[in-house]
């Protein structure tokens, strides 16, 4: 004979087991304390065990009352992924999202798998470029969230991250060494003007070693020591390296990762979205300056 759990006396065999007894699950759930007793015997009966231990003052549960806990969040938890999933009309829609290319690894694969187990029917359109055109199409009303590399905070903005900017090489090269310096950056690149003024203060010579639009072209030419780059650190791909020059070449100011829209969302999946880049990035942090934040 096929026997089947029913999901309501579940929540209440929970219910129970989570606030130590029926008066307060009976609350918790809205329901009459008989409602609940009666859902608990029909649970026993239905598997001929006793889950609950009454002798004592409060109620305790059995061993296979502890058992069947288990088992009871499991199956209340999938009911309600299941339900939430197909029939729930609110997660239906979409985010445009835009995040310059040089921060989207190792943050925003994760954040993208984890709101898509949150709201699979929400469809995120991410859109990689440099953050002077992230800036413009959000201004001209293209994005509902981007993120941006920039020197400072900015207006409209929030920063969730400062990362260094450091100067990075073919992986043993020596163009580095050489001078005047061949420099290897696209033409939109944000962080060019930043390394070209910190050389020009510094009173070091350099040269473009390519004038382009491709990112692949500059990433090919700075991996075969024709020229040096500018990255984040710890962005790095690993056909290339950070440049240690013993002070050499001159430093470049940290970066913040700003994020603008997320003080004007009106869907609640897009403030999720931006919580879970938050805490991307705060997860990037040191243990220790987390703690110190907290």
């Amino acid at each position: 004979m096929v026997r089947n759990l029913d999901i309501t006396t579940l929540r209440s065999f929970v219910a129970v087991a989570d606030n130590g007894g029926v008066t307060r699950a009976a609350g918790y759930l809205h329901l009459t304390q008989s409602a609940v007793s009666m859902q608990l015997k029909r649970l026993e009966e239905l598997l001929g065990l006793q889950l609950l231990d009454r002798s004592g003052r409060t109620i305790a549960l059995t061993s296979a009352g502890e058992q069947m806990l288990a088992y009871a969040r499991r199956m209340i938890a999938l009911n309600d992924e299941v339900i939430g999933r197909l029939t729930d009309q609110a997660f239906e829609g979409e985010v445009n999202f835009g995040v310059p290319h040089d921060v989207v690894h190792p943050v925003i694969p994760r954040v993208l798998k984890q709101f898509n187990a949150s709201y699979p029917r929400v469809r995120v359109n991410l859109a990689t470029t440099n953050t002077r055109m992230l800036k413009e199409e959000f201004a001209n009303g293209n994005f509902d969230l981007i993120l941006t590399t920039e020197t400072t905070a900015q207006e409209g903005s929030e920063t969730i991250h400062q990362m260094p900017l450091r100067w990075i090489g073919a992986p043993g090269g020596s163009t580095w060494r050489h001078h005047p310096l061949r420099l290897g950056f696209s033409k939109h690149c944000i962080f060019r003007g930043i390394a070209v003024k910190a050389l020009d203060e510094a009173g070091i010579p350099w040269e473009m070693a390519l004038d382009s639009d491709s990112d692949r072209s500059v990433e090919a030419t700075i991996s075969a020591d024709l020229a040096v780059g500018v990255l984040l650190e710890g962005t790095q791909p690993d056909y290339q390296e950070l440049v240690e020059s013993n002070g050499a070449l001159p430093m470049l100011p940290a970066q913040h990762i700003n994020l603008y829209g997320a003080d004007k969302v009106r869907a609640a999946y897009v403030e999720e979205l931006a919580n879970l880049v938050r805490q991307g990035f705060d997860d990037m942090r040191p243990a220790s300056l987390r703690l110190a934040a907290g």
